[in-house]
């Protein structure tokens, strides 16, 4: 017996037609009209979109921090928000930090993650201590499912690299298969603009975007693809939140250099009128790069409805505002830099739909396809297609949503959408053919979140 989702509106990266999914063995087996056969288990979801489940490239949960400390959501509670959420797989930022071995790093997240998650997992593995052994053990990592890397050009002193390592990483990445996602600010003005803002008596987080200005973005964006270019290596840009830095990567795609980008819904909604010294809770919205301009949004949404940028992910790192984030407000450099957001990403590029900024095609590229295709997991995730995994959300867009941290599943005491009133509902979430999540409330069972070894990454 199968089960058949029947008389709902399949979106693809191509477009949306009606049509049933029959789904067997955690597998989608067909889609097209009248797929049922005699004794499948049928799920009506006339008027509904079938959209292929999300795939959040960009997450950071259990992150430890330098004071000892840790992110709010660890694999348990985020992985649960993000399945709340319609995403059913999440790309995680493991962390080599200084003085230990690529698979040291790997190792430790796993541990954390393994028999926790609530969607499947994979992880990009960050590199902050560069030399010829770290070099070495790169065909390893990758043997053992992971093919993409990061790197800082920011946070001196602790994750920074310098230029010279990000050329070195690229070759060597280009002769693996591997690609290289990059954190672009420029780290060594932004420590001395802090420093100086601090000596000038401004220290409160409304002094956090002065100490970051989109200026420092598109320099190093810039920067790094000129390194790209001498490498002669693909790179993916993370978190891109202005236009200046989008009109570097469409230059350098112009001259035919393979460059991924990525944006986030803060860059898309959010601004920088958030961190007014007259909001006492303006150290939620401390992020790194910080909250634009809102001219920059229109920016932002049109290089997503062009196809210039490629993947909206949510560069998820919770830490609660009361007794974390609210304990710096005398000093915005303490401030943990991070906002929550996995469970709420699918709702708001919805209402890009709704508002007509993007198609429901692009929706799916987005936040499913696109980063499957790049990070080595399609069509076994990404995509509704015959052999895919069945991973499947139903969003039903006569229903209504109301974005409040309580429903969202996380285990921090905010969202930066609060109250935000959403056209849309998350009806179903499907992971792997089987309903996790219904009309709010998750069925019963525990984490089902298996980890996925990935092939070579940035093959588009």
């Amino acid at each position: 017996m199968a089960l058949v989702l029947r008389g709902g509106r399949v979106v693809g990266g191509t477009g949306v037609r009606r049509a049933d999914v029959r789904i067997s063995g955690g597998v989608i087996v067909s889609v097209g009209p009248d797929e049922a056969v005699a004794g499948d288990d049928i799920t009506d979801v006339s008027g509904k979109f079938i959209l292929p489940g999300g795939v959040d490239a960009h997450t950071h949960f259990d992150l430890p921090l330098g004071d000892g400390t840790r992110s709010d959501d660890d694999f348990a509670s985020g992985t649960r928000s993000a399945i709340a959420g319609g995403t059913t797989c999440v790309i995680d930022y493991a962390t080599q930090f200084r003085g230990e071995s690529l698979n040291r790093g790997l190792d430790n997240w796993h541990g954390l993650a393994d028999g926790r998650c609530f969607c499947d997992y994979s992880f990009h593995l960050a590199v902050t201590d560069w030399n010829g052994s770290v070099a070495d053990e790169l065909p390893g990592v990758m043997a053992r499912g992971v093919t993409s890397f990061k790197m800082y050009m920011a946070y001196k002193g602790a994750l920074q690299v310098d230029d010279g390592v990000l050329y070195e990483a690229l070759r060597r990445l280009e002769d693996l298969g591997g690609l290289l996602c990059v954190h672009c600010e420029n780290g060594d003005i932004i420590s001395a603009l802090s420093r100086e803002l601090l000596r000038a008596g401004k220290t409160g987080p409304e002094h956090h975007p002065a100490s970051r200005p989109e200026e420092l973005e598109a320099e190093a964006t810039g920067r790094l693809l000129v390194i790209a270019s001498l490498a002669g290596a693909p790179v993916y840009v993370v978190h891109v939140s202005s236009g200046a830095s989008i009109k570097k990567i469409l230059e350098a795609r112009s001259s035919g250099q393979t460059v991924f980008a990525e944006t986030c819904p803060q860059y898309l909604y959010l601004d920088d009128s958030l961190y007014s010294p007259a909001r006492a809770d303006a150290a939620k919205y401390v992020c790194s790069p910080p909250l634009r301009d809102g001219r920059n949004h229109a920016e932002m949404w049109s290089a997503l409805s062009k196809n210039i940028a490629d993947v909206v992910a949510t560069d998820h790192c919770s830490f609660n505002f009361n007794g974390r984030k609210d304990r710096h407000n005398c000093d915005f450099t303490g401030i943990p830099n991070g906002l929550p957001g996995v469970g709420s990403r699918m709702m708001l590029l919805y209402l890009g739909v709704a508002r007509g900024l993007i198609t429901m095609p692009q929706m799916a590229r987005l936040a499913s396809e696109n980063p499957a295709r790049i990070f080595g997991i399609h069509p076994g995730k990404g995509s509704i297609t015959p052999g895919a995994d069945a991973d499947i959300v139903v969003l039903d867009p006569d229903g209504k949503s109301v974005i409040t941290a309580e429903t969202q599943f996380q285990n921090v005491d905010y969202t930066p959408y609060e109250g935000w009133e959403i056209p849309c509902r998350i009806e179903s979430t499907y992971l792997r053919g089987e309903r996790v999540f219904h009309m709010g409330r998750f069925l019963p069972g525990g984490p089902r979140g298996r980890f996925v070894r990935r092939r070579a990454a940035g093959v588009f």
